[in-house]
């Protein structure tokens, strides 16, 4: 009986009939759970700020849109007038007067006339070179609403691609569970679900220790801490849903801040704190690209919502949070 049993090495697929090839064990595969979850969530959180960029997009779009019909208008108000001019030049005001004013026999009357011929050239002129600019400014809006909708186009892909990749992962995750043997995924489940467990109870006796002062970080932080226990859902901020921006988006809002719904673009936001100088209140972001956000709140602890999965939890500050590297924090 031929036995063909695939390996990897270094990425390279190999077959060999004569290699056995063990199950992977329960730890290892919700190791790998685990990663999938969070690569789901660091896409997530990317189409968060991509999601903010086709808003402002949108919104720079319809000004323009508006702009550009208000120079239309103009445009044609313009042109209206033009025509008007050149119309009335032609019944009288144009050859027909230039030959009048050559046999002209009265000097008064000649320069009486030729001062209104050279008032109607002038303001012909000036017709002229008011159309030609207002025609110039409409044919720059419409060239800059084109610039902004193929950025618009753009945007749209990336997102769909993040939605995409954060899906594939999850589905990915729900695969790789599916393919232990029943009894093993149940007991990989009760172990999760014991471990979650455990971290949502000194979550809440953490929380418990924690005492406002009044500050705008105290507020948001206590506002935060109120929320353990509640599910990660990308794209939810409140009132029991939340991804990890959506959660400290809401709890700033609550001290009187307003902040993007988006780790990388709160990341702009706020005064640079040192990773030893980070006081309760402070954001605290990871991943390269950024990719997560959470809250400082004393002793070594943070509070966030981490990735699909989980729940909104207390949990240690590390200068890795998973694979992601602790790229800095701000004061709100």
């Amino acid at each position: 009986m031929n036995r063909i049993v695939t390996i990897i090495i270094s990425g390279i697929l190999i077959s060999d009939p004569a290699i056995a090839w063990a199950a992977p064990s329960i730890a290892s595969v919700q190791a790998e759970v685990d990663r999938l979850r969070s690569v789901a969530a660091d896409k997530y959180e990317q189409a968060n700020s991509v999601n903010i960029k086709i808003k402002n997009l949108l919104r720079e779009m319809d000004n323009l849109k508006q702009e550009d019909s208000f120079l239309k208008e103009k445009l044609k108000k313009k042109n209206l007038a033009l025509s008007k001019i050149a119309i009335e030049r032609y019944k009288g005001s144009g050859f027909g007067q230039t030959f009048g004013l050559l046999f002209n026999s009265d000097p008064k009357e000649y320069l009486s006339d030729a001062a209104t011929l050279e008032l109607i050239t002038k303001n012909y002129a000036t017709q002229i070179r008011n159309f030609k600019i207002a025609k110039q400014k409409v044919q720059s809006s419409e060239l800059e609403i084109a610039d902004k909708q193929k950025m618009l186009e753009k945007q749209q892909s990336a997102l769909s691609a993040d939605i995409k990749a954060a899906n594939s992962a999850l589905k990915k995750a729900e695969s790789l569970l599916s393919s232990l043997k029943a009894e093993d995924r149940a007991k990989l489940l009760k172990n999760e679900f014991n471990k979650e467990n455990e971290i949502l109870k000194k979550s809440k006796q953490f929380a418990q220790t924690y005492s406002a002062d009044g500050s705008r970080g105290s507020i948001a932080l206590k506002y935060a801490l109120e929320q353990i226990g509640d599910i990660y859902v990308w794209a939810g901020a409140g009132p029991t849903k939340w991804d990890c921006s959506g959660l400290t988006m809401r709890s700033y809002q609550k001290a009187g801040v307003s902040l993007p719904h988006s780790a990388a673009i709160q990341f702009n936001y706020g005064k640079s704190i040192s990773y030893e100088n980070v006081r309760p209140g402070d954001l605290l972001f990871f991943g390269k690209p950024i990719s997560h956000v959470s809250m400082y709140m004393g002793k070594g602890l943070m509070v966030q919502a981490p990735r699909p999965g989980k729940k909104v939890e207390v949990v240690k500050l590390t200068r890795m949070f998973g694979y992601k590297p602790f790229i800095g924090a701000k004061r709100i």
